[in-house]
């Protein structure tokens, strides 16, 4: 286990000290269940359970170890956040509170969110459904249709003002 591994989150998340924690922990465990060594499986259980206990009984950040996550993964305060274990999330992504990511009619139907997406807070994306590269998804915002690359998402309509210059009195 390489400590360029442990820490391929850290200065993405640099100045949360939490997340940084979490982040290490949840690579940790990642690391130890992949590893066919006989010593993995004890430490396996000892840091997994470590990490399950912190993130999600402590933290509320349920972020399951067999989840495909790529590095440079950055959280924002985390709390209430839901991830499937069977979505897949890409290098660079933002998750910040009360996130959820999830299935929609069977447990694999899950999303993928490709590299450099944003998600503000209470997102919620369920289904099989693709988040493009450099997506980014507002706040309070419910997905359920594949979302293109760099596009931009938010839960409200449209609202068009015309410029301050032009408003009557």
């Amino acid at each position: 286990m390489k400590l360029a591994d442990l820490t391929q989150d850290w200065s993405a998340n640099r100045g949360y000290p939490k997340s940084q924690v979490v982040l290490v922990l949840f690579r940790a465990a990642q690391q130890l269940r992949r590893t066919d060594a006989s010593w993995a499986r004890p430490a396996y259980l000892l840091v997994g359970t470590g990490y399950k206990l912190i993130s999600e009984w402590l933290l509320g950040v349920e972020l399951p170890v067999r989840t495909e996550v790529g590095p440079g993964l950055r959280l924002r305060h985390g709390v209430g956040l839901v991830v499937n274990p069977h979505a897949r999330i890409g290098a660079g992504v933002m998750l910040r509170h009360g996130v959820t990511i999830g299935n929609r009619r069977a447990e694999t139907d899950c999303p993928v969110i490709e590299d450099g997406v944003e998600l503000g807070a209470n997102v919620v994306i369920i289904g099989s459904v693709r988040i493009g590269a450099d997506a980014r998804i507002g706040a309070g915002s419910v997905v359920v249709h594949d979302v293109p690359a760099r596009a931009t998402v938010h839960p409200g309509p449209v609202v068009v003002r015309p410029a301050a210059e032009d408003r009557s009195p």
